[in-house]
């Protein structure tokens, strides 16, 4: 069965949508620079909307560990997701499960990726877009993923109701991840974190669909 979540969260509407469509976690950036950006106040109330059994991740890049420290004090968080140029070292020092993003382009060794980070929960695969840690809505070549990586793949970077089951088919993750593809539009930026119920919906029943039809 392959899991899924939804990113990008920023609205207590949108995050019970998301539970109650059957998602299995919600992301909540802690990025400024993201247009996806939340407070800790908010993330707070975003927390106490939820509710039981659906998974919260926490996205930072490049934080100072301090202010990851004033995140999990006051928002409960159960996985950390490092989407910057963090260190092995730097995602272990606060003793919760986490999820290392890598970037993914012609060169990048993601079989010495996984060994660097072989204390990881999961690999989160997205696009490589120079100058932005994630969130593009771009698609990356799937072919450059190694048919065997020692940590569970979660595949990110483009997704949306029309690909994912392709993408499933093709690369068989751990689990996928989708933001912008479930958004009420992907081009104007005051709407970006907005989710639509709908998309949300098309999204996950074809990825029951496809799990359906490879487990025949």
């Amino acid at each position: 069965m392959t899991r899924v979540k939804i990113c990008g969260i920023t609205r207590a509407e949108d995050a019970l949508e998301v539970a109650h469509s059957g998602a299995d976690a919600i992301g909540l950036v802690f990025y400024a620079k993201s247009p996806r950006h939340v407070t800790v106040v908010k993330a707070r109330d975003l927390a106490e909307a939820l509710p039981p059994f659906v998974t919260m991740v926490g996205l930072f890049v490049n934080a100072d560990a301090g202010f990851v420290r004033e995140v999990l004090a006051n928002v409960p968080l159960d996985i950390l997701q490092f989407h910057g140029d963090e260190s092995p070292e730097y995602c272990e020092q606060f003793n919760r499960p986490y999820l290392k993003a890598i970037r993914v382009k012609v060169g990048v060794d993601l079989l010495q990726c996984a060994s660097d980070f072989c204390r990881a929960k999961a690999l989160l695969l997205d696009a490589h877009v120079d100058g932005i840690p994630g969130g593009t809505g771009t698609v990356f070549d799937w072919t450059l993923i190694p048919q065997k990586l020692p940590l569970p793949v979660i595949l990110s970077g483009g997704l949306d109701a029309e690909n994912v089951a392709a993408a499933i088919k093709q690369v068989r993750p751990y689990a996928v991840d989708v933001s912008s593809g479930v958004e009420a539009s992907k081009e104007i930026n005051t709407l970006k974190g907005i989710k639509d119920a709908a998309k949300i919906a098309a999204f996950i029943n074809e990825v029951k669909r496809i799990d359906v039809q490879l487990s025949r």
